[in-house]
């Protein structure tokens, strides 16, 4: 497996067997979302125990959406994340305030907008660009892939109902450094269907 192989984030986690199931076949980082109005919510107790079942090398990604910089500051704090992802409509100088390592997600509405942020967000490790909606994220929708500018001097990752079915096609439009998938791996929100997970990343396996 080389260096430049596409990377996996599995997001939404609820439950210690997801984590487990998703470190076992190879994903890279693990995502769990910090916002009341997600079906997939967990507070910061949740989230502590279940990052206990987390392994050494296996990255933790803490989701907010238009956070209070109190939220933001307990979840570094208390948990043992790598990676804070801002998915909501956080201004660069709010991500910044933190001096911890981000993702900034961007909805995908046109190669102008997606060029703008990659230029605004100096400081983010990498972008996220996912299909817009009202729900931050979650859609299950996928978006147009051609929007995606072919040079950008950022990281990007490829979010936006990606699931089994569709995810080498969308690689194969856009090679991003990773892919997030969240709904197209579930059988409830919340709830991780292990084969489709698995099924991901055979998709990936030599991509």
């Amino acid at each position: 497996m080389t260096s430049n192989r596409i990377r996996i984030k599995m997001c939404g986690m609820t439950r210690a067997e997801d984590i487990r199931q998703a470190a076992v076949i190879g994903a890279d980082a693990a995502g769990f979302i910090f916002y009341d109005q997600s079906k997939r919510a967990i507070s910061v107790q949740q989230g502590h125990e279940l990052m206990q079942a987390m392994p050494p090398f296996m990255s933790a990604v803490a989701v907010v959406v238009n956070p209070e910089p109190a939220l933001v500051d307990e979840i570094v704090k208390k948990l043992p994340i790598q990676c804070l992802q801002f998915h909501g409509d956080e201004s660069p100088a709010f991500c910044d305030q933190f001096a911890f390592p981000y993702i900034k997600a961007i909805p995908a509405t046109s190669a102008e907008a997606i060029l703008k942020a990659a230029e605004q967000y100096t400081a983010a490790r990498a972008i996220l660009l996912d299909t817009p909606c009202d729900s931050h994220g979650g859609s299950g929708k996928v978006f147009d892939w051609r929007t995606i500018p072919p040079f950008l001097d950022k990281a990007v990752i490829l979010a936006g109902g990606l699931h089994a079915g569709n995810v080498r096609e969308a690689v194969s439009v856009y090679r991003p450094y990773a892919v997030d998938v969240c709904s197209g791996i579930e059988s409830a929100p919340g709830i991780k269907d292990h084969h489709q997970m698995k099924l991901v990343v055979q998709a990936l396996g030599d991509m």
